[in-house]
């Protein structure tokens, strides 16, 4: 006769778990022409991953994040609100909830929020370090806080882009 008693599967532990709430991360209001904020959630600070970095984007009506390349990183976005147009290579492409890009690295980015609400976009970069450009050129940026206007990038942007390994553009 089979075997009809119930089997229990043993549980096998893979590595550790966390679990960010929407208020938890690190945020920051972003520069002019990237005018919303980031909020770097997962990252090689707050976890035990040094591989990759995983936050959210949210760019204003109009904002735009600059064309730029990441020379050593390769880069996930997921836009999961609004709609815009994301510029990837020499392509254009409309960008609506669920659309996703994956960006090699070395490949000139771009997006815009066309649309007439927040554009929402969760991002991943393997290996890890967008946390720290958001980081050197943002605001810091507490719960609850209202927009504060629009503000310039850091003049010393140029050694900024140079420290986190990016491929500048003739945006800059």
């Amino acid at each position: 006769m089979p075997d009809t008693a119930p089997h229990v599967a043993t549980t096998f532990v893979k590595g550790p778990v966390v679990v960010l709430g929407p208020q938890d991360g690190e945020a920051f209001w972003q520069p002019l022409p990237s005018v919303g904020y980031i909020v770097n959630k997962l990252t090689p600070y707050n976890t035990p991953f040094d591989n990759f970095s995983m936050g959210l984007q949210v760019l204003e009506p109009g904002a735009h994040i600059r064309r730029h390349a990441h020379e050593r990183q390769h880069e996930v976005i997921f836009c999961y609100q609004g709609s815009g147009i994301a510029e990837v290579g020499a392509e254009r492409h409309e960008v609506a909830p669920e659309t996703m890009i994956l960006v090699g690295r070395g490949v000139q980015h771009k997006i815009t929020n066309t649309g007439t609400e927040q554009m929402r976009m969760l991002w991943m970069i393997s290996p890890a370090g967008l946390e720290d450009w958001f980081r050197a050129i943002g605001r810091p940026k507490q719960a609850g806080e209202a927009m504060p206007p629009p503000f310039e990038r850091p003049t010393d942007i140029a050694e900024i882009q140079a420290r986190q390994r990016f491929v500048r553009s003739e945006e800059g």
